[in-house]
């Protein structure tokens, strides 16, 4: 892959010449001096690519394959040069990283530079911005988009971002407005207000919410009504910014639920997590098993990652998952019946697509959203529970989302020891919660 990138990035750089060379005079049917820019930004992009050092990761594999795609069609006559544009901001942003978020954008530009009434181009650009957190900018690409759009249908999707957009500015600016009712002329509560702003990028807004609830907790204390209030704006502001905003069709018929509709999912239940090993479903098939017979006693049972040795007819009400790999998307489908089903992983490009790629239709009839899709690692979750040393297991994630969120009557686990244990670091966190354990040995009881 090293001597191909150094193949094409020679190629990119004799069609569009290197960076701060002038313009070129577009010779003849030559490329237009918007692609020419298009293909600089892409050469700059592959040059930072080689200095990194050898390349492991598909995605970015991917978006070399179609910037070559992009340089032939450049200097190929009679290509479709700008779909293959197109198609290369889209791979960018698909790839996830704030460079290539950035790179999404220069593309886009000359995209729009090339087609001022390209439907796609402002859409790129709108979903660009939205992926650097310039919110405000994105709004605006997004309506140029929507101007341009005649397909009611097809436009709904940038309608209800544009709505989560404005909705997330206008809790901020509530949120100014609850800072600014404070009795004090230079407290530490307005300073944090005047950091915050929608026009910040969505990164720093969510830093200085945080900074600004933190700061008008200390100075008025948590009882305080509008402390409340602004605390409940910066929860909404935070699901807001982190959730979907795409209804999506590919989604089976299936409800999205948050952390709202979970709590009420779980509420008052009696929960098992099940270890898929060949011992526990061997007991689980067998007639007159008390463990069978046990497992069907809770209200609720949940299954993780890929179910290899129960029977695919043995009961799941929640499956929960967590995607691994650089091509999560790619994995097999998600085939076992659940009531509902969770969905962890990051960013969110990765997140959305796997999810789309590998639900089946009929499967589930609830789905976990985007905020559900990090617990360990959400400030407004469980920040800090994931571990250093490692990725964190799918059943304990579930547990510790479970214990977070409080409402089931009990939770408890079945056959995780032998080969199903869990890390030291989990079992540790689990016995330091354990009520009881059985005289089998094969359940502990969280809570």
């Amino acid at each position: 892959m090293g001597q191909t990138l150094t193949g094409l990035l020679t190629s990119v750089r004799a069609i569009a010449g290197r960076p701060g060379s002038p313009p070129r005079a577009r010779p003849g049917d030559g490329p237009d001096p918007a692609l020419l820019a298009a293909l600089r930004h892409c050469g700059d992009h592959l040059a930072a690519l080689a200095a990194s050092g050898p390349l492991t990761d598909a995605r970015r594999t991917r978006l070399i394959a179609s910037i070559g795609a992009l340089t032939t069609a450049c200097s190929t006559p009679d290509a479709d040069a700008f779909d293959a544009l197109l198609r290369t901001g889209q791979q960018a942003l698909d790839s996830g990283g704030d460079a290539e978020a950035r790179l999404a954008l220069a593309l886009a530009d000359e995209a729009t530079a090339l087609r001022a009434r390209s439907k796609g181009a402002w859409r790129l650009r709108g979903n660009a911005l939205d992926a650097l957190g310039r919110s405000e900018e994105a709004i605006t690409a997004y309506e140029r988009h929507l101007a341009l759009q005649q397909n009611t249908a097809a436009s709904r999707d940038v309608e209800r971002r544009v709505a989560a957009l404005r909705a997330a500015g206008d809790l901020i600016d509530e949120a100014l407005a609850l800072a600014g009712d404070g009795d004090g002329d230079g407290s530490e509560g307005a300073a944090g207000a005047v950091r915050l702003s929608r026009q910040l990028p969505a990164a720093d807004a969510r830093a200085a919410f945080t900074e600004l609830v933190r700061l008008r907790t200390t100075e008025r204390g948590a009882a305080d009504p509008a402390v409340r209030r602004l605390a409940a704006l910066y929860a909404e502001h935070r699901r807001l910014s982190d959730r979907d905003p795409m209804a999506d069709p590919l989604l089976g018929g299936a409800e999205p639920i948050g952390v709202p509709g979970l709590r009420r999912f779980l509420a008052g239940r009696a929960v098992c997590l099940v270890a898929d090993t060949p011992h526990t479903a061997e007991q689980e098939q067998r007639p007159g098993s008390s463990l069978a017979a046990l497992i069907e006693g809770y209200d609720l049972v949940v299954r993780c990652d890929a179910v290899r040795h129960a029977a695919p007819t043995a009961r799941t009400d929640l499956h929960a998952v967590t995607l691994r790999g650089d091509a999560p998307w790619k994995g097999p489908r998600w085939g076992r019946r659940a009531t509902a089903r969770l969905v962890f992983g990051d960013p969110l490009p990765h997140w959305r697509l796997a999810v789309r790629s590998r639900l089946v239709p009929g499967a589930q009839d609830r789905i976990g959203d985007a905020t559900l899709r990090r617990p360990l690692h959400d400030p407004a979750l469980l920040a800090g529970a994931a571990d250093a040393d490692g990725p964190a297991s799918t059943a304990y994630t579930v547990l510790r989302l479970l214990d977070f969120l409080g409402t089931p009557a009990r939770v408890d686990l079945i056959g995780f020891e032998g080969p199903a244990a869990l890390s030291p670091r989990e079992r540790e966190w689990i016995g330091s919660r354990a009520g009881t354990t059985d005289d089998t040995a094969v359940r502990i009881t969280l809570r």
